[in-house]
């Protein structure tokens, strides 16, 4: 994270010409190393000797470069006779050219920067929240190749099997656990290598954290002493409880899905891959799609899809491009003049996301990463990495959580917990002031439903955010529980030697009232935005897609990211968008689906007395 890393850029790594990075990087190259292991340093020539700038039609023209686009393009591009168009408003996450040393998205520890640049963040913010103190919220997403998985903690949380099986029951039939595993599977590296839930051999390298810092060990032992069971894979057979945690790093870099899935193909003849590319309408013939319009270097072009448009643009841009070309709801679309092309009232509606609360812990002891940020100290971290791609720039550092319940009787754990051994201020804007730890903790399946709309027809413009957050009695009462459930961690004998004074949200808040406004105070968002262009069955009003991914009443268009997700999954969301672009392309290609029955999967001798 940027808290390690900060005051790297101070000391001349980030500088355009004759920096220690670029000196460090040239050396690799000129030695014969590769500066990021499977990627070549390949022009937009290189992957264009099929179709030049004047060709206009492909097979398919792929909307958003990020978690799902990636996968598609890589999925569908397998088929020769198939030409594939993957098209990025942002730029490339390549470590090194002419313009940009983008050495920020590839190590793990750099994370808030990323977070918090706008060169590959879309920056949004939500209107005031009026159940959070009319607080405006900060959400950040990938504005690059690989999008948000370019910018994400890394962490590889896959959901429990109940989520997957709920969306089979809420209309998107056919995505039931033993429908989704094999494709999780399917994607998935796992450097312990493959078993009845582990891929060992896809794209996607998944691995665990390696630093062992003692209070990653500290906090697991509290959570047994606290009376939670050690969980060996919280993606395997048994997600409740505590236990190390899967990243998406491969050998010391973050493992986006531009590094898994697109730069490894980009010398296909029939993948033509672009950036800095801004998609403004999709382009109709009555009701059946036939391409996009764009701008790129201020100029508007057209391409053109003889079979299909996918629009992988996440669980803000999906939609919002869905409605700035008369996709939604028709009262909507017609108060900003734009043509009504299909009424589908579900768009941009059913906005779900994670809040979470950070509970911080004076540490008596100098084992957090509050050294790592001093100038010194960061120049030595920042050298080892990009020497040797190790040590403490090497990982994010949120290498051990758990998933908990709220309360006796909850069917699956709907409380998840990341421990990091450091202090967050501000989504890591400002740096840590003393020796902490902390949890991130809060609800998975909150309640609260929001939305989104356009505020004007100019694509550039961010459309209205509403997360409505906290506005549900449940919800509140949840994060209470979340912030009681996390003291008793930190309260457990094995923190003696490490526990001080408790920072956040501190002594003086003891009461239910007071947890309550420290929780309107401080929550913020987890980064999950999902669920905007529902998937489930046409005769759902409130369905964008069907279970194939199609849009409903809409000829040769459909979505593939996180916005088709029915609900939210119980945990992060970057390894379901994978999966759901996985599945999604096997569809696509008119391929049966992979599934396996009968996995075994973890439940509680009783409900009624689960911890």
């Amino acid at each position: 994270m940027s808290y390690l890393i900060k005051g790297v850029q101070k000391y001349g790594f980030a500088s355009q010409t004759h920096s220690i990075g670029d000196f460090l990087i040239k050396k690799c190259i000129l030695k014969g190393s590769k500066p990021f292991h499977g990627q070549t340093m390949r022009t937009s020539q290189a992957f264009s000797q099929v179709h030049s700038e004047n060709m206009d039609s492909f097979s398919y023209v792929i909307v958003g470069a990020g978690s799902a686009g990636c996968v598609l393009a890589n999925r569908l591009s397998e088929d020769s006779h198939s030409t594939v168009k993957l098209l990025e408003a942002g730029p490339k996450d390549t470590l090194f050219d002419s313009k940009l040393l983008l050495w920020k998205i590839h190590m793990p520890a750099a994370l808030t920067y990323n977070l918090c640049d706008e060169k590959y963040n879309w920056y949004y913010h939500t209107t005031p929240q009026k159940h959070m103190d009319n607080r405006v919220m900060y959400w950040p997403r990938g504005r690059v190749w690989g999008g948000s998985s370019s910018l994400n903690a890394m962490v590889y949380i896959r959901g429990h099997a109940e989520d997957y099986n709920r969306w089979s029951k809420e209309g998107a039939v056919g995505w039931d656990y033993e429908h989704c595993l094999p494709y999780f599977k399917k994607a998935q590296a796992h450097e312990l290598g493959a078993d009845l839930y582990r891929g060992g051999h896809g794209p996607l390298h998944v691995s665990r954290g390696k630093t062992k810092n003692p209070l990653h060990c500290a906090f697991l032992e509290a959570a047994q002493q606290a009376g939670y069971p050690f969980t060996e894979d919280m993606n395997g057979f048994q997600q409740e409880g505590f236990g190390w945690m899967d990243m998406t790093i491969h050998k010391g870099q973050r493992w986006s899905t531009a590094s898994a899935y697109l730069r490894p193909v980009l010398s296909r003849p029939n993948l033509s891959a672009e950036d800095s590319t801004l998609v403004t309408k999709i382009l109709f013939e009555g009701t059946k799609a036939i391409g996009i319009e764009y701008i790129k270097n201020g100029e508007k072009k057209k391409v053109f899809a003889s079979k299909e448009v996918i629009l992988s643009g996440g669980a803000i841009n999906s939609p919002q491009l869905l409605m700035l070309s008369g996709v939604g709801h028709s009262d909507d679309l017609k108060k900003l003049g734009i043509p009504v092309v299909c009424h589908l009232s579900g768009v941009g509606q059913n906005l779900q996301d994670h809040l979470e609360v950070y509970i911080q812990q004076k540490c008596t002891q100098p084992v957090t990463l509050y050294k790592s940020q001093k100038p010194l100290q960061m120049i030595k971290i920042g050298l080892e990495w990009f020497w040797k791609f190790t040590g403490d720039g090497a990982t994010a550092h949120l290498e051990t959580g758990g998933f908990i319940r709220s309360r006796a009787g909850v069917s699956h754990p709907d409380i998840q917990i990341h421990f990091l051994p450091s202090q967050v201020i501000d989504h890591g804007r400002v740096a840590s002031q003393l020796e902490a730890y902390q949890v991130h903790i809060g609800p998975m399946r909150s309640t609260s439903i929001g939305w989104l709309k356009l505020k004007s027809t100019d694509p550039r413009e961010h459309p209205i955010l509403e997360p409505n957050y906290l506005s549900t009695e449940i919800d509140v009462w949840e994060f209470r529980q979340c912030v009681k459930l996390a003291r008793d961690l930190f309260v457990q004998d094995a923190f003696d030697k490490f526990r001080g004074p408790e920072i956040q949200p501190g002594n003086h808040v003891q009461s239910d009232e007071e947890i309550d406004a420290f929780i309107r105070q401080k929550a913020d968002s987890a980064y999950h935005p999902s669920c905007t262009c529902k998937m489930g069955q046409s005769s759902d009003a409130s369905a964008v897609v069907d279970p194939q991914t199609k849009v409903i009443g809409i000829e040769n268009l459909r979505v593939v990211d996180a916005s088709i997700m029915p609900s939210i999954a119980s945990g992060n969301l970057n390894a379901p968008t994978i999966m759901v672009a996985e599945k999604a392309a096997d569809i696509i290609k008119g391929l049966p689906s992979l599934q396996e029955e009968n996995v075994p999967v973890y439940k509680p001798q009783s409900l009624e007395t689960q911890r």
